[in-house]
């Protein structure tokens, strides 16, 4: 691994190379000078320490939510108002909207934020991405989301759309960093084909990609997967490193959306979310532990926890369940888990699909059917349940991609 200096230059020429012909300023990260060792800070503490100095004297519109607090649990929008006055002037919100209560796939309103006072421009509703009007008001736009590090979570596509508009409209794009809970170095899950591109799924990158949102806006820069690039800074973290999980971390957890309370939800997230767009499937929403169980319509649960048993997955364990007419497991998951948990998904998928009598796929169809392709990425794992195609093989196409983009993400990373 490049050191962080390094690895910074490494992305500044790569872009700036990459842009040059379309005369387009050249992403950068930004790090509090001189760069020193300290506690862990997020992206937002960082900006504050150095006295908002990135954005002072412009006009600030931040894109913001329930998971926009400082590490000492202040919100940002509170923050940068105290330390930025009147020119905290606008803030968007994106789906769930700023208090994160909307649920899943729901229009969210514009309306007054009754903590600042302030507008809050819907990125969720008519339009998912920021109009001229919307950002007529600012300089620069800054994103500080929570993402749960998978790319079917619809915050990363918030901002690559928020980093379009930003370009198209001449203003700064700003990313306040954040850690990414699944960790730095798990990349799992099948690719994104560009015919299922969609707010599902935004950019090109695997199930599991690793990375965080400032690493991700840099890669999307430079891999030109934004139809224009803004002036972009990623605000880094302090004291984040790849091997670092939520955990380790000391921060509070606050729910990304509803169905992500915990700070272990991402994992089960990853490892049921595939699962819980078929038909006739349990994956626990409503319960203690959303995305926490994997169950079928008719399924023996003992069938299915025999079955998972026989699996190779370490760190994560299950627990047979019955509801309802439903039967399958409960899942446990470490958070240092080494299970590929995206291959889970695919594994409890095609077994359930087996142990139903084929119920899981057969009758998926119409807007439904669209969805499962679009957060798998493609229609070929629909074709190979079909097919009764064996889950295994099915991961194992993965592989190479996965391999590739560990490479091709590298010169993008901002963290050791």
């Amino acid at each position: 691994m490049l050191s962080s200096r390094v690895c910074l230059w490494t992305v500044a020429a790569f872009t700036a190379l990459l842009l040059a012909a379309c005369q387009m300023p050249a992403p950068q990260a930004y790090q509090p000078q001189p760069a020193q060792a300290g506690p862990f800070m997020l992206g937002i503490d960082v900006l504050a320490s150095r006295g908002f100095d990135l954005i002072r004297g412009k006009r600030v519109g931040l894109i913001t939510n329930q998971t926009s607090m400082t590490g000492r649990g202040e919100r940002t929008r509170t923050a940068m108002q105290r330390g930025l006055g009147a020119n905290l002037v606008a803030l968007y919100a994106p789906e769930h909207g700023i208090d994160g209560t909307i649920g899943a796939g729901l229009h969210v309103s514009t309306r007054r934020d009754s903590v600042t006072g302030l507008t809050v421009y819907s990125l969720y509703g008519p339009t998912r991405k920021p109009t001229p009007a919307m950002l007529a008001p600012i300089d620069v736009l800054v994103f500080d989301l929570q993402d749960i590090g998978c790319r079917s979570y619809t915050y990363i596509s918030t901002m690559i759309v928020a980093m379009e508009a930003a370009a198209e409209n001449g203003k700064q794009f700003v990313v306040l960093d954040r850690p990414n809970p699944l960790g730095g170095w798990r990349v799992e899950g099948p690719p994104l084909e560009s015919k299922w591109k969609s707010f599902v799924g935004q950019i090109p990158v695997p199930y599991v990609h690793g990375m965080t949102a400032g690493e991700l806006a840099m890669m999307a820069c430079g891999r030109g997967w934004v139809s224009r690039v803004p002036r972009l800074d990623v605000v880094k973290m302090q004291g984040w490193n790849r091997g670092m999980v939520w955990q380790d971390t000391g921060l509070r957890w606050y729910q990304t959306s509803p169905n992500i309370p915990h700070a272990t939800s991402p994992f089960y997230y990853v490892a049921t979310g595939i699962l819980g767009g078929a038909t006739s499937v349990d994956i626990g929403i409503g319960t203690e532990n959303p995305f926490g169980y994997a169950g079928g319509s008719g399924v023996n649960p003992d069938a299915l926890l025999a079955y998972c048993r026989r699996l190779n997955t370490p760190g994560v364990s299950f627990s047979p369940y019955s509801k309802n007419g439903f039967g399958g497991v409960r899942l446990s998951i470490h958070p240092r888990a080494r299970a590929n948990i995206t291959a889970l998904d695919v594994l409890l998928l095609t077994e359930i699909n087996r142990l139903s009598g084929g119920k899981v796929v057969s009758r998926m169809s119409g807007s439904k059917l669209n969805l499962f392709n679009k957060v798998y990425g493609s229609e070929s794992l629909y074709h190979d349940l079909r097919r009764g195609t064996p889950a295994t093989s099915i991961v194992a196409r993965w592989e190479s991609y996965n391999q590739s983009f560990r490479s091709q993400r590298q010169r993008f990373l901002l963290y050791p």
